[in-house]
């Protein structure tokens, strides 16, 4: 299965100096595997705030070895329907981090993420996470 992997992991890996093993260790596995998707708005965040020029051309250069995965309407719609879904029971959340689950959901993907928000969309949404 293809994994979304969430900002909070690649920075976690490529912006700390001494990341967590477990997450770096799998990041680099499902790399390897060629299991990594990613989405345009998850590359944005990446390369926001990247005040030096040559770190952020090495930055965007290294994360043009992976495809973004086309973001339709229906993603869009979906990532809505999801928001309402989890506000009517109580639970908030970012509009990326629905994106994500929209586009996990449609494409058949696990989430890679260390952010708990995801566990509490998964109560109520038809999302898969990826277990370390």
């Amino acid at each position: 299965m293809k994994v979304l992997v969430d900002t909070c992991i690649w920075s976690e890996v490529l912006r700390r100096k001494k990341p967590a093993y477990q997450f770096s260790r799998k990041l680099t596995d499902l790399i390897k595997d060629g299991r990594v998707v990613i989405i345009g708005p998850i590359r944005q965040e990446l390369l926001s705030g990247i005040s030096d020029s040559i770190q952020y051309k090495k930055l965007k250069e290294y994360f043009g070895a992976f495809d973004d995965i086309p973001l339709p309407t229906e993603v869009f719609e979906q990532a809505a329907e999801f928001c309402n879904t989890c506000r009517k029971k109580g639970i908030q959340g970012s509009t990326i981090d629905f994106l994500i689950c929209a586009v996990a959901y449609q494409e058949d993907l696990a989430i890679f993420s260390t952010d708990c928000d995801f566990k509490n969309f998964q109560k109520y949404l038809p999302i898969k996470l990826l277990k370390i």
